[in-house]
């Protein structure tokens, strides 16, 4: 709720809301999510929470949440954690293997990489990643509505832009474990409490081929 429910001066709220308009969520569920984020929505008092815990194989799994009803979703996400081979841990377990950042992810299409990271970096970026057709471009959390408010004013396609948490490292799994492992997260994301889901692991473009298939 930083900032209250108006847009212009709580960044968060106005990348969230923007986020949604990017998947066409009807606008009467956008006012609704105002409403909500900000406590103003009748009869609901929200909380967020970030619950962490470890996935198979010991990996780091970090979620933000948001909830009327903190015992529900504390319940929820154990028994999600507990039923897929992981265990839900106590506060700060593997929040310190995780660093805040902004992230903005711009579509490449026909544009030169190189020239759009070099972009990035001008307008205050930390880092620059080239994924795929994708420019991962990270920032200071303070400053991701300041790096992308400069990006848009280049006009660039920023197909995302919202608060990450970044693996300072990540890990390998082998197949069977990171196939277990995508479903947990899966899981954890289909929670309607549940915000972001974040983790460690580097998941091959193999594993996660044969994840989709496998849904």
């Amino acid at each position: 709720r930083q900032g209250g429910n108006n847009p212009e001066v709580n960044y968060r709220l106005r990348l969230a809301i923007q986020k949604a308009r990017g998947n066409n969520m009807p606008t009467d569920n956008i006012e609704k999510a105002i409403k909500r984020g900000s406590g103003t929505l009748e009869g609901a008092t929200l909380v967020e929470m970030v619950l962490e815990g470890y996935g198979p194989s010991g990996v780091a799994i970090l979620i933000q949440a948001l909830s009327d009803n903190r015992n529900r979703t504390l319940q929820d996400v154990r028994n999600i954690f507990s039923r897929s081979g992981g265990s839900l841990g106590e506060s700060g377990c593997v929040a310190w293997l995780f660093d805040s950042k902004g992230l903005i992810a711009v579509e490449t299409n026909d544009l030169d990489a190189e020239e759009l990271a070099l972009n990035a970096i001008d307008a205050g970026a930390e880092d620059v990643k080239v994924e795929n057709n994708y420019v991962e471009i990270y920032t200071k959390p303070e400053e991701l509505e300041m790096v992308r408010t400069a990006l848009d004013q280049k006009t660039l396609p920023i197909a995302s832009a919202e608060l990450s948490m970044t693996p300072k490292t990540m890990v390998e799994l082998e197949e069977k474990a990171a196939l277990q492992t995508l479903k947990l997260l899966d899981k954890l994301e289909g929670l309607d409490d549940v915000q972001h889901v974040f983790s460690n692991i580097d998941f091959s473009d193999s594993t996660l081929e044969k994840y989709k298939a496998q849904v």
